[in-house]
């Protein structure tokens, strides 16, 4: 479905700012900034990366609501969590705060479509989510990547929220959905079987909660689900 004005914003130019955090993630990511170091100061950083101190400290602030970095008081700030270098080279260049931004998008969207497909569902609803659900369950045994089933399964409690819209906006935006659930779950798949489990069973949570219909419960599990996506974006392979 082509909706070019839709399309077209969500492909605005990255703002300077973005572009300094995306440059500062990836120093942390190489290990220039180690971790429970601190960072260098403001007008330090804006001089090493050709950047107005303004633009440096909205950066900042970024890093500070993704966790990668803490603020101390009267003594700057430090890095908290070393991600792994491999989400820089599945994201396209400028565009990493795009892609925590649209996790930030979907906690609140999808959390609504589960709280609606707990309320709405039908047979055939059921059907579909059990089945990309088992699909799921299958990849993780043989240690497949999964991506396209963790979209089958959102894509199947889309459209039991008997809603069309909910349907439409993960039409238009699949490939922002495509890239964060690729990076997630790729890494995932490098840390350890309890991780990769923990996973699940967010998936599992969500999918009881909705064929159960239970609403809120259905709505938290999903927010719960997102949000841990998110922040699993920068955790290190070894957390």
């Amino acid at each position: 479905m082509d909706q070019p004005g839709v399309i077209a914003a969500a492909k605005t130019e990255p703002r300077f700012s973005d572009i300094i955090y995306e440059k500062i993630v990836s120093m942390i990511a190489d290990g220039r900034f180690p971790v429970n170091e601190r960072l260098p100061s403001e007008p330090n950083l804006a001089v090493m990366l050709g950047a107005s101190r303004p633009v440096v400290r909205e950066a900042l602030e970024r890093l500070r609501a993704d966790q990668l970095i803490v603020s101390r008081k009267g003594s700057g700030s430090y890095v908290r969590q070393r991600p792994d270098s491999s989400v820089l080279k599945q994201v396209p260049v400028g565009s990493l705060a795009d892609v925590q931004r649209f996790f930030e998008f979907r906690a609140g969207l999808e959390a609504e479509a589960a709280e609606l497909a707990a309320r709405n569902w039908q047979v055939n609803d059921k059907i579909r989510i059990t089945a990309a659900l088992e699909a799921l369950e299958r990849c993780l045994e043989v240690g497949e990547l999964g991506a396209e089933e963790d979209q089958a399964l959102h894509d199947a409690i889309a459209m039991a929220t008997d809603n069309q819209f909910h349907v439409i906006v993960r039409e238009w935006f699949r490939p922002h959905f495509a890239i964060g659930m690729s990076v997630t779950r790729s890494l995932s798949l490098k840390r350890t079987p309890l991780h990769v489990r923990a996973v699940q069973d967010e998936h599992t949570a969500i999918v009881e909660a909705i064929l159960a219909r239970r609403e809120q419960e259905a709505h938290d599990a999903m927010k719960t689900h997102i949000l841990n996506a998110r922040a699993r974006m920068f955790q290190g392979v070894g957390s």
